[in-house]
């Protein structure tokens, strides 16, 4: 939740591959405030069933930049395995070409950001969304 003096981050992740979410891609979100400030970890979880992500650690006061750090390679790798499994036929290599995706944005204190990543083994795709 935003405060006046602090920001606040969410997401989801799409694959768009199969229209669907992508549960279990592991986020780590950073923080830094100012643009030659050291990011600093402030934790991460993953995604639900849902592809969203509900539990990200708030933000310190003074955030300006902000950084999200999804892992999708482990995802990838898992679907491949799900699919090797069930016989589907391989169109393609559905591996990850973006074994990991870092999404860097400004915040300003008393707002919401909401950051979708739209994905596929071949591209991914972000917006501010609300």
């Amino acid at each position: 939740m935003s405060t006046d003096t602090t920001a606040s981050v969410s997401t989801h992740i799409l694959d768009t591959s199969i229209g669907r979410p992508a549960e279990g891609v592991a986020i780590t979100l950073a923080a830094r405030s100012g643009s030659g400030a050291e990011w600093v970890a402030l934790g991460g979880s993953a995604t639900d069933a849902d592809g969203r992500c509900k539990d990200l650690p708030a933000l310190p006061e003074g955030t300006t930049h902000v950084r999200l750090d999804f892992e999708v390679e482990q995802y990838f790798a898992n679907k491949k395995q799900a699919e090797a499994q069930q016989d589907a036929p391989r169109v393609r290599d559905s591996g990850a070409f973006f074994p990991e995706v870092a999404i860097t944005f400004a915040v300003t204190p008393g707002e919401h950001y909401h950051v979708p990543l739209l994905l596929n083994p071949f591209g991914y795709s972000v917006y501010r969304g609300s």
